[in-house]
């Protein structure tokens, strides 16, 4: 049998890669030609599935096309998140991703069904979210250098509720712990509503919340903020001081809210996403929704953004490291 091989043609190869690069522009025109939808790894009402309705909200009204949000709870984010980075690369398809989804759970789960960094595409972080260390109004502390006397004449007997093992609030307070060299008993709880509600109680004597969760509750007296483990001080409690600033050179833990889609995403498109993003966040409309959510909005390039995520899981991995937190 003779095979017969297709013949060479000069300059084919090149006249085929130009078509394939031509084709992402001309469907990033295309697009969007149907509704997109955000997906969000939370219940309905939580801080993420608020910012995910409002986005949804202003870019129906920017792309033309309704924008729905999807939520997909379950596992620690982890369900949502899964699902999202398994969608297809279209543009029609986009996630909120956060602090324990993105950074914090590939250190947590070895056979995590996602890749942060492979599987996802950034568009533009949203918001900050920096943490709020509070006590029991009953507790004598008045400042961080307090509390860290205080901690290290009684080891362990200092107890601190957090949202869950492994959540963001429960390893920024590990993280703080192991910088300052103290010693804390960690009492996990199923959500920030409940520690919250056990510190103004008085069972535990410290917790730590992002200002939606810990600003209301110090604005009524029920709790006694003592820092904010950001380098600057939150526009939403002015008074507190940060850890920077009390002596803990350098802490640095941020929660935060970012708008990612599906890695094969084309560029053009997440071109487009970012700057109606951006555009967003600079409305004065926005911004006040913001001010209400007690949230920073960010808006940064998906450059920036993507660098965010690479060093962000750095931060995160000691956190977790410092914690011990292990699967339950």
């Amino acid at each position: 049998m003779i095979r017969r091989y297709p013949r060479f043609v000069p300059g084919a190869g090149w006249l085929l890669l130009a078509a394939a690069c031509c084709c992402a522009p001309v469907f990033a025109q295309q697009w969007p030609a149907k509704p997109l939808r955000i997906i969000v790894p939370f219940p309905p009402g939580q801080g993420a599935d608020l910012v995910g309705r409002l986005f949804a909200e202003r870019l129906t009204a920017s792309l033309g096309q309704q924008v729905i949000v999807e939520n997909r709870p379950g596992a620690g984010s982890m369900l949502g998140t899964e699902y999202a980075a398994k969608a297809p690369g279209d543009g029609y398809t986009l996630l909120i991703g956060g602090t324990s989804a993105l950074v914090i759970n590939p250190h947590l789960y070895p056979k995590l069904g996602y890749d942060t960094l492979r599987d996802f595409a950034p568009i533009s972080n949203l918001a900050s979210l920096p943490m709020v260390i509070c006590v029991n109004l009953a507790f004598p502390a008045r400042s961080i250098p307090d509390l860290i006397r205080i901690a290290k004449r009684r080891p362990g007997d200092l107890t601190y509720g957090s949202s869950g093992n492994g959540s963001a609030d429960h390893l920024t307070q590990a993280l703080f712990a192991s910088t300052v060299g103290v010693k804390l008993t960690h009492v996990p709880y199923k959500g920030s509503v409940a520690s919250m509600t056990d510190l103004i109680g008085g069972q535990i004597v410290m917790a730590t919340a992002t200002p939606p969760g810990a600003v209301p509750y110090v604005r009524a007296g029920q709790v006694r903020a003592l820092g904010v483990t950001a380098l600057v001080r939150s526009p939403f409690l002015p008074d507190v001081p940060t850890l920077d600033e009390q002596g803990v050179k350098g802490f640095d833990v941020v929660a935060w809210a970012g708008l990612v889609a599906p890695a094969k995403t084309p560029a053009p498109i997440l071109d487009r996403l970012n700057a109606e993003v951006v555009g967003a966040l600079k409305t004065p409309e926005v911004h006040k929704r913001f001010q209400d959510l007690s949230m920073v909005e960010i808006g940064d390039s998906r450059a920036h953004f993507g660098e965010f995520l690479k060093s962000e899981l750095v931060t995160w991995g000691k956190a977790v490291k410092a914690s011990g937190a292990a699967v339950e």
